[in-house]
Order: structure tokens, then C-alpha cells, then sequence
């Protein structure tokens, strides 16, 4: 089987593609590829060029409970702890890349800060008075903080203002348990930078790989954040 990688040295230095041809068991997934491919030594492409190793991808816990591992697998942003070979036999090619919608570092790692930044922009952070229980709020604690729904959303670029569904489900949870007076700073910054840049084609709906229910924190957050209050004035 061919895993078509696309390699890049530094954030500097132009991205190619190199091909390299491995027997992959069907139980293995594309973490256990790649980290068997950077313990072969002298490795070479199908051209005979030599292998520039390690090459270079993000992991931590390779349970599909961290979100590290977030690349793009033959054009779908997926967890590569999560994508067995046995789903790909039909393929000829496997292409791997990094997440698009971010900056890259080297090779498959990227630069997902700005979901972080959003999240310190937004104030998502817990109080001693802000409550942590219900449905809702257990629903969005399931975030991985991936970027695999950023990768699919049309509105979404690094560095805009529409902050896209990675801050979406986290506000919701906070939305939930907050007490009534102090919801006001945090309902106009998600009709700022949530509702308003949303052009609801719903690319995330399926996409997450938490399994995230995305419309029913949309109907919840979006009652509480902006159709409540537009009925009220």
C-alpha cells in the first residue's frame, strides 16, 4: 500500500509530496503507520529517494481522547489514532496531510493556537459560581479542541473574527450554567463572533470525531444567546 505524505522541513521551506510504499496490516491505524514508518531505518520513497525522518505529527494519548493527532486522510479531517487501514483497503493511495486552516510547522504538525486564543477572547473559563452539570453542558465537555470542524467550515480562516464551532460547543457549555445576570458580556460575543459568522451550511455536523451533537447545542445556545433576548426587546 502507498501512504502519499505531505512533507515540509520548516514553515519556511516549500511543501512536496513523497510516496512511500509499506505493508500495513488492516488492524493498524494511520498513527501505528506512521510511527512504524519512522522506526525503519534508511527508508526510501518509491522513487529511492531517501526518507527525511521523523516525520514529524502530533500525538498524546492515541485513544481518541486528545485531538492531537488531527490531520487530513485521503481529503477528511479525521483523529489519526482513529482511522484503521481496514477502512482505506479500497484505496490505491492513502494521501496524508496537516490540517489546512492552520499554519504548519513541520510536515503533518500545525499551529492550532488561535483556538486557544479564542477561547481567552471569549472568557471560557469557570468560577467558583458557574455550575458544571446538566446534559448540555456534559455534551460539550466532549470537545477535543481537534480543529477537525474548523477544517470543513467555509467561514472559518485563522485570524477572523468568526471563531467557528471549536469555540461554539465550549460557550455552550458555559451558556448553560451561568446565572441570569451574568450572561449579558457573554451572549454578545457569541452573537458577535459565533451566531452572526455562522453561515449555517452545518459542514461540522458530521465531521466531529467526539460525535458531538451539533444541533442540539446550536438550538439550546442559540434560544439562550439570541432568540430570547431578541423577544424580549
Amino acid at each position: 500500500m502507498n501512504f502519499t505524505i505531505l512533507r515540509k522541513e520548516s514553515p519556511e521551506i516549500s511543501a512536496h509530496w513523497q510516496t512511500i510504499a509499506f505493508d500495513a496490516d488492516e488492524t493498524m491505524t494511520i498513527a501505528s503507520v506512521l510511527t512504524a514508518l519512522n522506526q525503519i531505518p534508511d527508508l526510501k520513497d518509491i522513487d529511492g529517494n531517501p526518507v527525511r525522518l521523523p516525520i514529524r505529527w502530533e500525538s498524546s494519548c492515541l485513544q481518541k481522547k486528545c485531538g492531537a493527532c488531527a490531520m487530513v486522510i485521503n481529503g477528511k479531517p479525521s483523529l489519526a489514532c482513529d482511522v484503521r487501514i481496514s477502512s482505506l483497503t479500497k484505496c490505491k493511495e492513502i494521501r496524508i496531510e496537516p490540517l489546512r486552516k492552520f499554519p504548519i510547522v513541520a510536515d503533518l504538525i500545525v499551529d492550532r493556537s488561535v483556538l486557544f486564543e479564542n477561547l481567552k477572547a471569549l472568557k471560557l473559563w469557570f468560577d467558583e459560581t458557574t455550575g458544571t452539570e446538566g446534559e448540555i453542558a456534559y455534551e460539550a465537555s466532549r470537545c477535543l479542541q481537534c480543529g477537525c470542524c474548523l477544517e470543513v467550515c467555509p467561514n472559518f480562516y485563522a485570524g477572523g473574527e468568526f471563531f467557528g464551532m471549536s469555540a461554539f460547543v465550549p460557550i455552550s457549555r458555559i451558556l448553560t450554567n451561568l446565572l441570569e445576570s451574568q450572561k449579558k458580556e457573554i451572549c454578545h460575543d457569541y452573537r458577535k463572533y459565533l451566531y452572526e459568522g455562522c453561515g449555517k451550511s452545518l459542514a461540522c455536523r458530521n465531521i466531529c470525531p467526539a460525535g458531538i451533537d451539533i444541533d442540539k447545542l446550536l438550538v439550546n445556545s442559540n434560544a439562550v444567546a439570541v432568540w430570547k433576548r431578541f423577544f424580549r426587546k
